[in-house]
Formats: structure tokens, C-alpha cells, sequence
């Protein structure tokens, strides 16, 4: 289920986040909600966002001062039953029209892990409107679409 309203839409349920959104959490907009959320411990983090966080690191450092922030949040399971939930996903695309499965392979696995331990995804992203479609999650825009840089 899409949900494009923006922080105000945000629920009480746990939510994934997105590298879309983890790099747009700084933004005057949607700062203050993102920290309530944070302290509330609402916030998880699958593997696979944290290596694509931590790839933007521009040296040891910046890599270093990453994974220690990173580590803060709780962790989101990728599990075989998460990684076969996102094959699903995307044979289901496949078959609906030639090409509509090429979605970042990341996308694939947060949208199933939220699938999975039922919670929402927040990002922005449209591409979890998509993955909504075919798979049992909450999609959470950060902020409405086109509202931030």
C-alpha cells in the first residue's frame, strides 16, 4: 500500500528504512520527525541499506564514523525466506510486462523484509510503489514525492 502524505503518514509501526530516505533524513522537512522516530527505536536497518550507506563512505574515516551511527539502529533479518519473498516479487513483475523487474535488487529485499516482520518501508523512492503492488507492506514516502532534493 502506497502512502505518499509524508511524515504525518509516517504510523506507529517499525519501519526500513531506504537509502532514499537515510540520505534525505537530514533535510529541515523531516528532521524532527525522523529523530522522534529514532529515539522511539522505530527505525531498522536491512544489511543490505547498510553496505549501500556505507559504500558512499570517502575513505576509512568517514567509513569508520558510518558503521559506528549505523550500528545504533536495529538490525532488519535478510533471511533465505526474505531473499526467496523478493524472487517472488520479481517473477511477478517479469510476468506482468517485459522489463518491469529491473528494480534495484535492494528495493527487492528491504520491501520483503518489511513483508516479512510487518513493517512499513520508508524512503523516497517510487519504486516501492511498484513493489507495493505485488507484495504485503506499508510503503512510507519520507516526505511527498518532489518535496525534497
Amino acid at each position: 500500500m502506497a502512502n505518499p502524505l509524508g511524515p504525518a503518514a509516517w504510523g506507529e509501526v517499525p519501519l526500513l528504512i531506504d537509502t532514499s530516505a537515510w540520505s534525505r533524513a537530514h533535510h529541515p522537512l523531516v528532521r524532527e520527525r525522523w529523530s522522534e522516530s529514532l529515539l522511539a527505536g522505530r527505525l531498522r536497518l536491512s544489511p543490505a541499506v547498510r553496505l549501500e550507506i556505507l559504500l558512499s563512505a570517502r575513505g576509512g574515516e568517514d567509513f569508520d564514523l558510518l558503521a559506528e551511527m549505523l550500528g545504533a539502529l536495529r538490525a532488519a533479518p535478510l533471511t533465505a525466506t526474505i531473499a526467496g519473498a523478493a524472487q517472488a516479487a520479481m517473477r511477478t513483475l517479469a510476468h506482468r510486462s517485459a522489463g518491469s523487474q529491473r528494480l534495484p535488487v535492494v528495493d527487492y529485499l528491504v520491501a520483503a523484509a518489511a513483508q516479512e516482520t510487518g513493517a512499513a518501508v520508508i524512503h523516497y523512492d517510487r519504486d516501492y510503489g511498484t513493489l507495493a503492488e505485488v507484495m504485503v507492506f506499508d510503503s512510507v514516502w519520507l516526505a511527498p514525492p518532489g518535496s525534497l532534493p
